[in-house]
């Protein structure tokens, strides 16, 4: 049987976040939770409101019931929109890449969310406003309520299955659109969770906005009084509740557990405990409600927001550890790829070229080092920085010397320009730092003489004294934070910028990144030694690269 693809690794984008990476954690769990609070109101609002307007072609104190709970929905509806931007923000912020990619997968569906949202919007106005219009139409005003219900329904689920699939960059393959993601095992379990939690804080928030003091219900009502509508939303809210000790297990049976750890198990244990005090205290407020907002109902809110913010937490936790193995491998090959753009064009603005084959042949070491610090380094002859014999003796025996100071270098001679930081994986520094220590006793390999003229005659190499001049004209946006997604401490990714007239890198320690948008000219002029060329042969050869780097 054949073997599905394996996706390739993502690579992010090189923007810093606009927050600390805690920061953004705890608003994003925060923002989410004011904003699914009124999306419930609003989703339970809507189902409870048709529910009633049916059962009120019988009973006229049911059907100004569903009036009064289609007033709430309106507001509700803009207040979950408003309040949605924020959490989708920092979304975007964290999850990039996996939520643009789940995104595009998803497809049209995605990009039918606004013109939905509007629809319903206009679907709820008219229901609402048109209650008496179309008094002796009940069928057509009950249609009215049952399709703003249905669009209220479809955008949570266009919503929860993109959010879904950005969790599992492994489905990607088989995913060939909305349906295909709407087909994946826990979306439709966790999508009924969602559904039956609506039903729940909206049956407790009604059992309190319509038996409060102040509420209007002997002018608005027949039969019903405030002790039976209490009693009425209660009992909605305990069925909802207890409802939900079985759809909990359903969806937490069908998650894949890549996404488990002790700490969600906990958070869920936590928030169980919560709901069952709740379940206790709904089931006494529906056989002998209390008169207004009482402690009873206050414990009960309590208890039910407790399990609310730890389902929310451990909604949170999930996703981290889901996506933590795909983050880890984005993270490598963003690294991977800001070295490859960091090594061409340092070569590039020196005019040092690849070696091709002898670059293939070479140890991995060698090869950065020909790659990245050839740029700077020559073997035995000073170029922008000094030659790589003078480093190894200085940091002889002592390669993590030699590899702290790479990782974050400075000005150490008033003759030399200050060296860069070069953002290196764990196992290339260590191999540059091994080459570069035995060097000295290898001769001229890795590049002795690299950057000397073309024109050279063959025999011992030329000496030669590098004078670099640089004109650079740079248009910088510059910000230093934490790179994204939070990558280990050895995962800082590469840049490129001018400094001291010289390409330099940028990114340097693990977390922070530096982003510059330049042109940078640089005119490196080799003079041959005086001892090195006969006379005669020696006009200066002038090496001019232009290199702009790419944001």
């Amino acid at each position: 049987m054949p073997q599905p693809p394996i996706l390739p690794a993502l690579r992010d984008i090189p923007l810093p976040l606009p927050a600390d990476s805690a920061v953004l954690e705890i608003a994003i769990v925060l923002l989410f939770l004011v904003h699914i609070l009124f999306v419930a109101l609003m989703v339970g609002g809507t189902l409870l409101t048709v529910v009633y307007e049916i059962r009120g072609r019988r009973d006229r104190d049911l059907d100004t019931l569903a009036r009064e709970i289609g007033k709430t929905v309106t507001v509700n509806k803009s207040l979950a929109v408003v309040l949605g931007v924020g959490p989708l923000l920092v979304m975007n912020a964290l999850y990039t890449v996996f939520f643009y990619s789940a995104n595009a997968l998803t497809g049209t569906a995605w990009l039918m969310v606004v013109p939905l949202v509007a629809v319903a919007f206009l679907i709820t106005y008219a229901h609402k406003y048109s209650w008496d219009l179309l008094a002796d139409r009940k069928g057509l005003h009950i249609g009215l309520g049952m399709a703003g219900a249905a669009l209220f329904l479809v955008v949570p689920l266009i919503f929860l299955t993109n959010i879904n699939l950005m969790l599992f960059p492994e489905r990607w393959h088989d995913t060939g659109g909305f349906l295909a993601g709407l087909l994946l095992p826990n979306v439709l379990p966790r999508y009924l969770h969602f559904v039956i939690a609506s039903v729940a804080v909206t049956g407790l928030f009604l059992a309190g906005y319509l038996a409060r003091r102040a509420y209007p219900v002997e002018r608005l009502f027949d039969r019903l009084d405030r002790s039976m509508l209490r009693r009425e939303m209660a009992t909605i809210a305990f069925g909802a509740t207890a409802l939900q000790l079985v759809a909990g297990p359903l969806l937490l049976g069908t998650l894949p557990s890549g996404g488990f750890s002790w700490a969600l198990l906990l958070n869920i244990g936590l928030g169980v405990c919560l709901a069952l005090v709740a379940l206790l205290l709904l089931w006494r407020e529906s056989v002998t409600p209390s008169i207004g907002l009482g402690l009873r109902y206050v414990v009960i809110c309590c208890a039910l927001g407790g399990t609310v913010v730890f389902m929310a937490y451990g909604r949170h936790l999930y996703r981290e550890v889901a996506l933590a193995p795909h983050r880890a491998a984005m993270v490598e090959r963003t690294t991977t790829y800001r070295s490859a753009v960091l090594a061409a064009q340092m070569r590039a603005a020196t005019g040092t070229l690849r070696t091709g084959a002898v670059e293939q042949a070479a140890s991995p070491g060698e090869r950065s080092f020909r790659a990245i610090c050839m740029a700077c380094h020559a073997m035995t002859t000073r170029r922008v920085g000094p030659p790589v014999t003078e480093i190894a003796r200085i940091y002889e025996g002592n390669p993590e010397g030699l590899i702290a100071w790479v990782r974050s270098p400075g000005k150490k001679r008033p003759d030399y320009p200050a060296m860069p930081p070069i953002s290196l994986s764990p196992e290339q520094y260590e191999a540059v730092a091994k080459y570069v220590l035995s060097a000295s006793v290898q001769g001229t390999s890795g590049g002795t003489n690299s950057g000397t003229s073309s024109g050279s005659t063959s025999g011992p190499a030329t000496r030669c004294e590098w004078d670099v001049s640089s004109r650079c004209a740079v248009s910088e946006s510059i910000t230093a934070a934490s790179t994204r997604p939070r990558a280990s401490s050895s995962s800082a990714v590469a840049g490129v910028a001018p400094v001291n007239g010289s390409a330099a890198a940028i990114g340097g320690s693990s977390g922070s990144s530096l982003q510059m948008a330049a042109t940078c000219r640089v005119a490196a002029t080799v003079r041959p030694a005086r001892s090195s060329t006969p006379a005669g042969t020696g006009s200066s050869a002038r090496v001019t690269a232009t290199r702009s780097t790419v944001r």
